[in-house]
């Protein structure tokens, strides 16, 4: 009898407290400076392996996972431009609302990386 009771009494699976996690995603440093690149106008990968210096192997992973966050959307130019330009049709990265206050927020969390983007944006004028 004490056995059927216990097993009816509904309690917690688990006596740990559960409390409200931020669902903003904290972001790598590395995924912060390809969400800036992003921001400052370098929307393919070649061009943002370039200016942050990162392999493909950095950067093609950290766009997958930054587009499933929804942080960035993306989008494949025209066939018939990349064709003209004889070479590969490319794969365009833009930053979503989201994206803009992830990064804003990962600009306060990241000190230093504020003080970098200032110095990459006076060095492209």
């Amino acid at each position: 009898m004490w056995l059927a009771a216990t097993l009816t009494r509904e309690r917690p699976l688990c006596s740990i407290a559960t409390y409200k996690m931020d669902d903003t995603p904290k972001l790598s440093y590395t995924s912060a400076l390809v969400l800036q690149t992003i921001s400052s106008g370098y929307s393919y990968g070649f061009d943002i392996m370039d200016v942050t210096g990162f392999p493909s192997g950095t950067v093609y992973p950290a766009l997958r996972r930054l587009e499933q966050l929804e942080l960035i959307k993306s989008s494949w130019e025209a066939e018939r431009t990349a064709f003209l330009e004889r070479r590969p049709a490319r794969k365009y990265y833009t930053l979503t609302h989201e994206g803009k206050e992830t990064l804003a927020k990962a600009i306060g969390r990241y000190t230093l990386f504020e003080q970098l983007v200032g110095s990459e944006k006076s060095k492209r004028r």
